[in-house]
């Protein structure tokens, strides 16, 4: 009698332990459809905010296009890359020229980039209305560590005077922006040649977010903006890939 009783108390038992160890298998089920179902609605939620940031820098970029002329203001209110120029090349009046332009790294002096015009070529016509505006750079992944670069331009003026002369230039990586810079050329005399160095501060990057700048080429872009007396009169828009092979 005593074996029919300690036999049915560990059935009992085993019918409870079974029945516990499914009520946890149930309620693991449910929380892995729980994490599922809010992975799922906070990717939902990405997509529609990624959506509507662009619908509204489309709407922005539209409404600038449409303006008399875009200012400063107006540049500096943006959040990606634009998807197109927002002046007319024909919008440089004051027939602006940049002859040459170097990089190079401040704290060692190393020249790290240079183009220059050849002395006396002649102009170049093309049919392409935005030929010129844009430029494509590959440095190596190191350029990423510099801590300030100077970049000088060499500029001539037309015949016209140039008030309050500014550029402002804003960078991007996967159109989140990582640093926006704002230069101040001054008063420009008329018919003149012109030379200046700015300072760039470059911001520190994360490892994390420096691999990622190199394994995905000329996702890195910029949009120069260069404005005289608050009214744009030139933009210009350049990419970036950081390569192994390339050289600085």
């Amino acid at each position: 009698e005593l074996g029919k009783q300690w036999y049915q108390r560990r059935v009992r038992e085993i019918q409870t332990y079974q029945h516990y160890i499914k009520r946890i298998n149930l309620s693991k089920a449910d929380l892995t459809h729980r994490e599922m179902s809010t992975e799922k609605k906070r990717g939902g939620f990405l997509a529609r905010k990624a959506k509507k940031t662009e619908e509204h820098s489309s709407e922005m970029e539209g409404r600038l296009r449409s303006k008399e002329y875009v200012t400063a203001e107006d540049v500096l209110k943006l959040n990606r890359i634009t998807s197109d120029y927002l002046c007319a090349i024909t919008a440089n009046t004051h027939k602006i020229d940049f002859n040459k332009f170097k990089i190079r790294d401040v704290e060692s002096g190393v020249v790290l980039f240079e183009i220059a015009k050849p002395a006396g070529a002649p102009e170049i016509f093309s049919t392409d209305p935005n030929a010129g505006r844009y430029v494509r750079y590959e440095f190596p992944p190191e350029f990423l560590k510099l801590k300030q670069i100077g970049a000088t331009v060499e500029f001539t003026i037309g015949d016209k005077p140039v008030n309050n002369f500014r550029m402002i230039e804003r960078h991007y990586f996967k159109d989140q922006i990582i640093k926006s810079f704002d230069f101040d050329f001054g008063f420009c005399m008329p018919n003149s040649s012109n030379t200046c160095e700015h300072i760039y501060d470059l911001p520190s990057l994360s490892p994390e977010l420096i691999k990622d700048m190199v394994d995905n080429p000329f996702m890195t872009k910029s949009d120069s903006f260069y404005f005289v007396d608050d009214r744009l009169v030139m933009h210009n828009k350049a990419d970036y890939a950081y390569k192994y092979n390339a050289s600085m």
